[in-house]
């Protein structure tokens, strides 16, 4: 559908061609797109959950700009182009080259910080080597010995971390009356090993069988904490249906296997097992300060660098326009610190501090801070290509967001974003809004020219609430609550002796503008509160369900069927297939997870990672199997006329015809369905799932178990990356289960569903140090007439029926 009467571009005009031009886009389920779009301006890409607008703009657009990158820039990359393949696509004219800015980028490092990912911790580490005040006849530093991230700057006691893990001996030994053939070494691992090593202890002449407080102090030491690692010769005991043979034993103390099974171990599992044996403290060298004495004995403005990095950014910028900066390079670099915290402190994140780790900041912040980085990059003639930059915005933080595209726009650059916040599609000036539907359904491009034209595309949902008036369903039934959970002088990040109360028994939602310490009290606070109470027979809710964002899986293996335990299902019904009796397979040879069944060449993955030299890992199909992820033999079984691989590249929605027979697996794909993620095919991989996505497959697992008892359901931005459409759907699920008796509470920016809850609790009033307060709660009407609430306007506009 193309809306320019431009002539088609030959190679003569194609410099002069202002738009790009796609022909026959045929990624994922777009259905030979051809779309032309202007360059520099600002494109939303719209249309429901799963309707192929990342599939156009990422999978299509920012694939082909990148792919055209590797070619210009270096030999060695035609390789890997060729192994990732190119996106699905006959040609595409009038390309810049991209810069993607993802949600679903790799998580970051347990050592990357708003600093590292800014690169603001670069500027401040060359102010305080050039323009710090060194101690009296101390040599200056170079700014590698500020980081804690290098050799020259980590503090040698704790590597840089700022915290040691210690054990100790009531760590290790929980209960000092029992021998150690009784367990008192609880850290020990269980089984055979634990038995190895008490063995061992035996045969080197320490007595097990004496309870472990007489042991001499000494003795009980050098059992826990030796670094040695003696080898003996075991002589086992005799049982008398095994002959076991004497074996070569090496010792391991308690703190060692801790401390290895902590730092190597590959299972979450043991992990968390050996964490429950160790006390986590501030490093007695650096105080938790992650450097070394010469580095912490620099000031600027009388301050070290440790005590800048860890003010909000606000305040940072308050010491460095305050500080008289010592001689030109002082200024300089000051201002250019400034300059760089400004973009920041714009895109509402002033809040956050160059300290604060980056595993622990939510999807929209980490890409508000790359976004941030990008406006003082100075990059022009570049595309954008952006991934929902309102998620976990509130309305009042998105007004800036608008102005801060808008100058990547006024810069010379063209920007392409996936949204689906209505202010943000206004905005926009230019609209391709994909559909009509999700998966199958959807793949065609319904229209693309300035958004004020949708109005007249019929079968468009964004048309629907674009122009409809969106107001809430029907007049607002309220709710009577059932009981209430109190929290009382909670204090944590930023909350402040914060007092308020949950009632049971209804549907609350938790507003403020981002930074205000929302997802604290209700994923920290509430849930810890609620989690200590259940024990209590008094208490009204029996179970507590957060459902968050989290991947359901790093990795391809684990997906929609994995996750939701269709899998064991599906399987279960091809071992029972006549060609699998016969053979007399059983359910492991249908697992892409063990050997067997599935294809070695990519352990069953489906894919093979190929790694890239300074980019992100990228999977790319498995060459043998095509992605299939079983061996031919495998492949040969049939259940219903489909072999496992046809099964699972079902989409939900068409599963529910094909498995209608099968009860179990109709409940599993039915709660999916209803939720709105029909459009999902059974074996995607966790890597392919938003986070919007992976936490609604969790609330559809939670759904399809559903309990008399009285649950409390948490959840965080149910509505991110969600269409108003299917926000619609979503919000039924959540309604129904508090019709049941049940109590949901949600974290949430969309003020249509905080219209329709029946109790607000709204902090604030701004982010960060500025936040951490209620400043009204109530049900939704009173919080809009309350003054001082940054939520108010907007809840009030959505609860007149008016445009959010």
């Amino acid at each position: 559908m193309h809306h320019s009467t431009e002539p088609p571009a030959t190679a003569a005009t194609a410099a002069l061609d202002p738009f790009v031009r796609v022909r026959g886009a045929r990624e994922n389920n777009l259905r030979g797109v051809d779309v032309d779009i202007p360059r520099d301006a600002l494109t939303v890409f719209s249309g429901v959950s799963g309707s192929g607008k990342s599939s156009l703009a990422f999978g299509t657009l920012y694939a082909e700009a990148q792919r055209r990158y590797f070619e210009s820039v270096a030999p060695y990359a035609r390789r890997l182009i060729h192994q990732i393949g190119a996106p699905k696509v006959d040609s595409v004219t009038g390309l810049p080259p991209a810069v993607s800015l993802e949600q679903r980028r790799s998580s970051p490092g347990s050592r990357s910080s708003v600093g590292t990912v800014t690169l603001l911790s670069n500027s401040l580490r060359m102010l305080y080597s050039r323009a710090g005040t060194h101690p009296p006849g101390a040599e200056r530093l170079d700014s590698d010995a500020f980081s804690p991230n290098t050799a020259a700057g980590a503090c040698p006691s704790c590597h840089g971390l700022g915290r040691i893990h210690r054990t100790s001996e009531e760590l290790l030994v929980p209960d000092p009356r029992l021998s150690i053939r009784q367990g008192a070494i609880a850290a020990w691992p269980g089984a055979w090993q634990g038995k190895n090593l008490r063995d061992i202890l035996d045969a080197l002449g320490y007595d097990v069988d004496a309870p472990w407080q007489e042991l001499a102090p000494k003795d009980r030491a050098w059992i826990l904490f030796t670094e040695e690692q003696p080898v003996v010769t075991v002589h086992p005991v005799r049982e008398a249906d095994r002959i076991q043979r004497p074996y070569q034993g090496t010792y391991t103390s308690a703190h060692r296997y801790v401390m290895r099974t902590f730092s190597d171990s590959k299972s979450a599992t043991l992990r968390a097992r050996a964490e429950r044996f160790l006390t986590d403290s501030p490093c007695p060298a650096c105080g938790g300060r992650r450097l070394r004495p010469e580095a912490l004995a620099v000031t600027f403005a009388g301050r070290t660098i440790a005590e800048l990095a860890a003010l909000p950014l606000t305040e940072l910028d308050t010491v460095l326009a305050e500080a008289a900066p010592a001689g030109e390079a002082a200024r300089v670099l000051a201002e250019d610190l400034r300059a760089r915290i400004g973009p920041v402190v714009e895109l509402g994140l002033g809040y956050l501090s160059l300290d604060r780790g980056a595993p622990t900041l939510s999807a929209g912040e980490l890409q508000r801070l790359r976004l941030a980085t990008q406006l003082r990059s100075g990059l022009f003639g570049v595309v954008y290509v952006l991934d929902e930059p309102s998620a976990g915005l509130h309305p009042a933080d998105t007004e800036a967001l608008l102005t801060v595209l808008d100058r990547l726009k006024a810069a010379g650059n063209t920007v392409f974003v996936v949204e689906h916040d209505l202010d943000v599609v206004r905005h926009a000036d230019w609209l391709v809004d994909v559909g009509p539907l999700a998966g199958e359904h959807g793949g065609q491009v319904l229209h693309s020219g300035p958004p004020g034209e949708l109005g007249g595309v019929r079968e468009s949902a964004t048309a629907r609430h674009l122009f409809g008036v969106p107001g809430a369903a029907g007049p607002r039934r309220v709710r009577r609550p059932t009981g209430s959970v109190r929290i009382s002088g909670a204090e944590l990040h930023n909350l402040r002796g914060v007092d308020a109360d949950f009632p049971l028994g209804v549907f609350t939602a938790v507003t403020g503008v981002s930074g205000s310490g929302k997802s604290t009290l209700v994923g920290r606070v509430l849930a810890r509160e609620v989690g200590e109470r259940l024990a209590d027979a008094r208490f009204p809710v029996r179970r507590l369900v957060e459902v968050d964002q989290k991947p359901i899986g790093r990795t391809p293996r684990s997906n929609l069927a994995t996750y939701t335990g269709l899998f064991d299902v599906v399987r279960r019904l091809f071992t029972a297939a006549p060609q699998a009796r016969a053979r007399g397979w059983k359910a492991g040879r249908f697992s892409f997870n063990v050997a067997g069944g599935r294809c070695e060449t990519c352990q069953g993955e489906g894919f093979v990672s190929v790694e890239l030299l300074f980019l992100p890992s990228t999977y790319a199909p498995c060459p043998d199997c095509g992605g299939a992820r079983y061996d031919p033999e495998t492949l040969e079984v049939r259940y219903e006329g489909l072999n496992i691989a046809e099964v699972l590249s079902l989409t939900v929605e068409s599963a529910l015809p094909f498995f209608a027979e099968v009860p179990a697996a109709v409940r599993s794909l039915r709660a999916l369905e209803d939720i709105g993620l029909g459009y999902l095919r059974l074996g995607q991989p966790a890597t392919e799932l938003s986070g919007g996505e992976a936490q609604r497959i969790k609330l559809a697992t939670e759904l399809q178990r559903l309990r008399r008892d009285h649950t409390l359901y948490l959840l965080d931005e149910p509505t991110t990356g969600l269409h108003p459409a299917d926000v619609r759907v979503l919000l039924r699920q959540l309604h129904g289960l508090v019709d049941a008796g049940h109590s949901v509470v949600v974290v949430e920016h969309d003020m249509e569903v905080v219209a329709g809850a029946d109790w607000v609790v709204d902090l604030g009033p701004g982010g960060g140090a500025e936040g951490g307060r209620v400043v009204a709660s109530g049900p939704p009407e009173r919080v809009a007439r309350s003054a001082v609430s940054r939520t108010a306007p907007y809840l009030a506009r959505a609860l007149a029926g008016g445009a959010g």
